[in-house]
């Protein structure tokens, strides 16, 4: 088993909670982007589809360099390209500008949080796997929660660029602590899986699999209707009922914090409902979340309702999440990199019709079609792990 000294935990986790706040940051700021650019919300969410295109298809080749240049390295170097993204933003004085900066940090970013969960992977049996990914779990929820709210208040009174500023600071001491670690430098490089080719053929392999087929087409379709709400949420809030950006950030990072509480509740939650039960909850959750959402009118019902579709999230993503650490296990980095890139992907698709849905026929019906969506999602898939339970009870690994 890997170990890793105290400081260079520490480092990756830092990193790994200051990707998943990035992914986010720029949710709360699209009113005041909108304002300084002269465009529409819709326009300004752009900031938020271009990361998550960059993020998805980056995947692609951080996977299987982490494969074989070692993942803790690729982690560094990756943190270390999004201070370079994040001082772009900062200086950005158009929205194209800012829109090539996210795509930038979006492609470093790539290279960190997947790979992490793909070391867990490597390090944790699969009978324990999934309690200790949910306390890195705990670190995204972390992440995402103060990249919103953080984003929120700082937007508000110090401007939309000191959130850029923060976060190059940040990554860049991460990153420094970890590319600077003897452990990690020490890292054994595998040797290329073939001439030129060996990427293509490690995801060629993944793909082959039909188990993994479906979870990559499961896994799109909930980033798409999972993050293409969660995007316009904060400007909702704003437009609807005149909260703050602050306010409406805090709101909505009840989103995080109901993932909180599956994470401290994982293994008693799998213990009780098994992972069906948990995935067919958390659909139910989910569509429970967003149509309050959608017929609410009053703000304070978003605040239950942002907990319950949290909750509803994490407990479907993270049983996603932990049959993605083993789809191939002699392929982990390729696989659960490919696995992010997929649902990236489906989060670009999602925020781009939902940006053109929002500008035409307002928001409500985007938050509908999310909730009917997710719903069927955790219902088809809890029904897919009972036939395959009933085919195949003992994973391998």
């Amino acid at each position: 088993m890997t170990r890793v000294r105290p400081g260079g935990l520490a480092a990756l986790a830092t990193v790994h909670c200051c990707s998943s706040a990035m992914m986010r940051v720029c949710d709360p700021m699209l009113p005041a982007l909108a304002q300084t650019f002269g465009v529409t919300t819709g326009r300004a969410a752009l900031t938020v589809s271009v990361y998550a295109v960059a993020y998805g298809l980056l995947q692609l080749l951080f996977g299987p360099l982490g494969d074989r240049f070692g993942k803790r390295r690729t982690i560094g170097f990756a943190a270390l390209g999004c201070v370079a993204g994040n001082l772009l933003a900062l200086a950005a004085m158009s929205l194209e500008m800012l829109v090539v900066a996210r795509f930038l940090a979006g492609a470093a970013a790539a290279g960190i949080i997947a790979l992490v969960l793909a070391w867990v992977g490597d390090t944790v049996p699969y009978a324990e796997r999934q309690p200790v990914l949910a306390r890195f779990l705990m670190l995204s929820l972390g992440g995402m929660i103060a990249g919103q709210w953080v984003s929120g208040v700082l937007t508000e009174w110090l401007g939309w660029r000191a959130v850029f500023a923060l976060l190059a600071v940040v990554f860049c001491v991460g990153g420094l602590a970890i590319s600077l670690n003897r452990e990690v430098r020490a890292e054994p490089v595998r040797a290329p899986s073939g001439h030129g080719h060996g990427h293509l053929r490690d995801i060629l392999r993944v793909l082959a699999e039909p188990w993994a087929r479906w979870m990559l087409l499961v896994v799109m379709a909930e980033g798409a209707f999972a993050f293409s709400g969660l995007a316009f949420l904060p400007a909702f809030l704003v437009r609807e009922y005149g909260l703050g950006l602050s306010s409406a950030a805090g709101v909505v990072a009840l989103y995080g914090v109901g993932g909180f509480f599956y994470a401290f509740a994982a293994r008693r939650l799998l213990t009780i409902f098994g992972e069906g039960g948990l995935v067919l909850g958390g659909g139910i959750a989910l569509g429970l979340g967003w149509l309050a959402l959608a017929l609410g009118r009053h703000w304070a019902l978003a605040l239950p309702a942002c907990l319950v579709a949290g909750l509803g999230f994490y407990a479907l993503h993270g049983t996603l999440q932990t049959h993605a650490t083993q789809m191939v296990p002699a392929l982990r980095g390729t696989a659960v990199s490919l696995f992010a890139s997929t649902m990236f992907l489906g989060i670009a698709l999602g925020v781009a019709v939902a940006s053109a849905a929002v500008d035409r026929i307002g928001t409500r019906p985007v938050f509908l079609a999310c909730a009917a969506a997710l719903l069927a999602i955790g219902a088809g898939f809890a029904l897919s792990l009972r036939q395959r339970a009933a085919a195949n009870p003992r994973p391998a690994g």
